[in-house]
């Protein structure tokens, strides 16, 4: 998932990039106030990580702004250890989640993931489709009781597209929230048509045919 880092501390914002990219997130960054609404601004992201203390000005004008225009998405406040009051402000205008500097990159990880399950999957670890399950603590995939075998970018675009079931994804956003920044540079999206098009093909090896479908000239959806 595509995740949003507003953090001013270089060497802290580097070891958070470094861990969540390692554990197959997409990551972008922010150093203030400005510069993180801009980012929301351009892109979508599936949960941003916002500092309270920027240089110029507090992380819940980034929190108000994230909850006014996408209320869905997950935000985690990273907060000093004096900072009681702006961590409850954050959460009672809509954040999901807090830690107090310093923390274990491993909690980190652990938080984002409870949070986008949350959000995403309803709190529920396992979704069912029809024969399809997805076991997104095993990060396990089972087609009418077998274990299918993907690509991890075929693992993410299946759970992105399970997510929003009623939704079209379009291949620009797909591109955005699997591959990040580096979507921003193909001229094409051959990419996205080779992965999708292997996913397909497994699944309906497996018997599960048309779980997606393709709009042609505008992107996906998944079977609801």
């Amino acid at each position: 998932m595509r995740i949003l880092i507003i953090e001013d501390e270089k060497p802290l914002r580097e070891d958070i990039i470094y861990y969540l990219s390692e554990n197959g997130h997409k990551c972008d960054f922010a150093s203030s106030v400005k510069s993180g609404l801009e980012k929301l601004s351009e892109n979508k992201y599936s949960c941003a990580l916002v500092d309270i203390g920027l240089p110029d000005g507090s992380g819940i004008e980034i929190i108000e702004y994230i909850k006014d225009k996408n209320p869905e998405m997950g935000v985690i406040i990273i907060t000093a250890a004096n900072s009681l009051e702006d961590k409850l402000t954050g959460l009672k205008i809509g954040a999901d989640d807090y830690l107090t500097k310093p923390f274990h990159l491993s909690e980190l990880s652990a938080r984002i993931y409870s949070v986008l399950r949350r959000r995403n999957f309803g709190g529920k670890n396992t979704l069912i489709f029809d024969g399809l399950e997805i076991d997104t603590s095993e990060k396990k995939v089972l087609a009418n009781g077998i274990q299918l075998q993907f690509t991890k970018k075929e693992y993410d675009i299946l759970i992105y597209l399970a997510s929003n079931p009623t939704h079209l994804i379009t291949k620009e956003a797909l591109a955005e929230n699997i591959w990040g920044d580096k979507a921003e540079m193909a001229t094409t999206f051959d990419f996205v048509y080779s992965q999708i098009k292997n996913l397909k093909k497994k699944l309906n090896e497996a018997g599960l045919t048309n779980f997606i479908k393709v709009v042609y000239g505008l992107g996906y959806k998944f079977k609801n």
